[in-house]
């Protein structure tokens, strides 16, 4: 991850959108490009949404991601199994949001190293106290915004299948991958998305 990567609190309005990047990821693979892409969204309003602003936003958010997806996983996210193209929706997350990215590494995946799959409310609460300590970005935020962010935090993973709810905490589960997406990532050098999902997984 690039050090100059800025924090930024957009995700806490641009959520998963699973259903909606399989279907942008499939126009990109029929070759429509940004700009057609745009149109059909906004103008035909494929996506299903109200807004017309809307509409704009959530395009513009579901496309940054895919564009940091190669050909072999757009294709994956239409084609393979639930839980590998939720997968590759969470690592495109990751890919263009910093301070998530960070929260994954510093708390699921280090909770998955020790043995210790349970996410608490605190250790979130924590998580963005230190945070604040570390960034002038994320100490200027109002606090609404990080009680929108924490919520937004735990619905991406849930959704991503990554939390399930266990009596009166969140349970982290580790998905099954398709071997051929873990060995795609190998080989274009990104292993911490693999490190950070499957616990330490080589």
């Amino acid at each position: 991850m690039t050090k100059n990567w800025q924090y930024r609190s957009t995700i806490k309005s641009r959520p998963f959108f699973y259903i909606e990047m399989k279907k942008l990821a499939e126009l990109i693979l029929q070759g429509f490009n940004d700009y057609e892409i745009r149109k059909k969204v906004t103008e035909e309003n494929i996506l299903q949404i109200n807004n017309l602003t809307r509409r704009k936003e959530v395009a513009a958010a579901i496309l940054k991601r895919l564009h940091i997806l190669d050909e072999f996983l757009l294709k994956q996210i239409k084609q393979n199994s639930v839980e590998t193209s939720k997968a590759i929706v969470l690592y495109s997350i990751m890919k263009t949001d910093r301070l998530f990215y960070e929260f994954i590494h510093e708390v699921v995946y280090e909770k998955i190293l020790i043995g210790n799959f349970i996410i608490k409310d605190s250790d979130l609460e924590n998580y963005f106290e230190t945070k604040k300590t570390q960034s002038k970005i994320v100490s200027s935020w109002k606090e609404y915004t990080i009680y929108k962010l924490k919520q937004v935090y735990k619905r991406v993973l849930f959704e991503a299948g990554i939390l399930r709810h266990e009596n009166q905490h969140h349970a982290i589960v580790i998905p099954i991958i398709d071997p051929s997406i873990i060995e795609h990532i190998k080989q274009i050098e990104d292993t911490p998305f693999i490190q950070i999902v499957l616990g330490g997984g080589k």
